[in-house]
């Protein structure tokens, strides 16, 4: 298998859109496309294939790593076409390759369906925007899409900090610097410190992985600059909850008085896939922090937060649950996904109940649910 080979299953990938390229032993190449899993019509891939694919696209640099470790990251540039970040791994003594097609297209608020408030809060020249959810839901697409547009509309110095760097950014009315962890700068966290001597208005954390860079985050939101971080966490409550958690419990309410003045919103999102068209669809929980919010952040009193979202409707608030419930009965998604990414599958599994509709599987246990929360 050649050079040639790796690259005839990148065009396809990027001909069909796929989100990701999987290549393992024992298994024909296979694309995930709109969610689910595709094996490609060619032969299955055998140790040696696997070999030659590795050293065909892995930088040097790369290819010790995964010598030493075992595993290895890093993106690269597919021509034109697309940017790819990929993912080199040892199993059962052979390796294996995942690669995440990045979109060199920047899409808008539109094309993403982003509440429009974002907008307005992007604007403000100091404060913490916190996006979160699980892997693949699409947070790296949202956050470009908001460098974008202040890109595009602000004069701002953005500084950003990537594990890896996957939407390049060209400067246009901002200035743009991407630094890469681990190739530009060691850490998040000492990248971030850095960050505050480069004079930035605007700094993206790409992961806000420890209780160094969450706190190097706040500090940096507090002194005034626009900060955009992400956690793995799904819905505005339990985000919060994660960064007060990250502390020992004697820092725990002093960081709560910090996140009350500090953060902005909390934008969390999951990834669907769509039942009206070929493709997928975000859904979002979007909470805004109201004076009314800051307080029961400040008091630690977070259980109340999902009905403080559901009364700030005004402010452009929504819970997902209610955002997965209108893409539902508009007939976009599925009612198996929507109970999957939910908060609250059994609230929902009633709701559907009521049309008079059931679930296609096995109905909700309230017991095992109970059992579960």
């Amino acid at each position: 298998m050649s050079t040639m080979q790796i690259d005839r299953l990148l065009d396809t990938v990027v001909k069909n859109g796929a989100s990701d390229l999987h290549l393992t032993v024992g298994r024909p190449p296979t694309l995930r496309l709109h969610g689910g899993l595709r094996s490609l019509q060619t032969k299955s891939l055998d140790s040696d294939d696997m070999v030659s694919l590795m050293k065909a696209i892995t930088p040097e640099r790369n290819q010790q790593e995964l010598q030493e470790e075992g595993g290895t990251d890093f993106g690269f540039a597919y021509g034109t076409a697309a940017r790819f970040r990929v993912s080199v791994f040892r199993q059962r003594g052979d390796l294996a390759i995942v690669c995440r097609q990045i979109p060199n297209r920047l899409l808008t608020f539109e094309q993403i369906g982003l509440p429009d408030v974002c907008k307005d809060l992007i604007r403000r020249p100091r404060g913490l925007f916190l996006v979160t959810g699980p892997t693949g839901s699409g947070k790296t697409t949202t956050l470009a899409t908001m460098i974008d547009y202040i890109n595009i509309n602000m004069d701002r110095h953005i500084v950003t900090m990537e594990d890896p760097i996957e939407y390049y950014h060209l400067h246009k009315k901002s200035i743009v610097n991407q630094r890469e962890v681990g190739n530009d700068v060691p850490s998040f966290a000492e990248s971030l410190r850095r960050a505050l001597r480069q004079d930035p208005d605007v700094i993206l954390v790409g992961e806000m992985r420890d209780l160094e860079t969450i706190e190097a985050a706040v500090r940096a939101a507090e002194t005034g600059h626009l900060v955009f971080g992400t956690l793995h966490t799904t819905g505005a409550a339990k985000t919060i909850d994660r960064v007060v958690d990250a502390f020992p419990v004697t820092q725990q309410n002093q960081i709560r008085v910090q996140l009350s003045t500090a953060l902005l919103c909390v934008l969390s999102q999951a990834l669907l896939t769509r039942v009206d068209q070929p493709g997928m669809v975000a859904a979002y929980e979007f909470l805004v922090v109201t004076p009314a919010i800051a307080n029961l952040i400040r008091e630690a009193k977070t259980f109340r937060i999902d009905s403080a979202i559901q009364t700030g409707k005004k402010f452009g608030m929504q819970l997902l649950d209610d955002h997965l419930w209108s893409l539902y009965s508009r007939g976009v998604i599925a009612a198996e996904e929507m109970i999957d990414v939910s908060k609250n599958p059994g609230d929902l599994t009633a709701r559907i109940h009521k049309l008079g509709r059931t679930v296609g599987r096995m109905e909700w246990d309230e017991d095992a649910e109970e059992a579960k929360s």
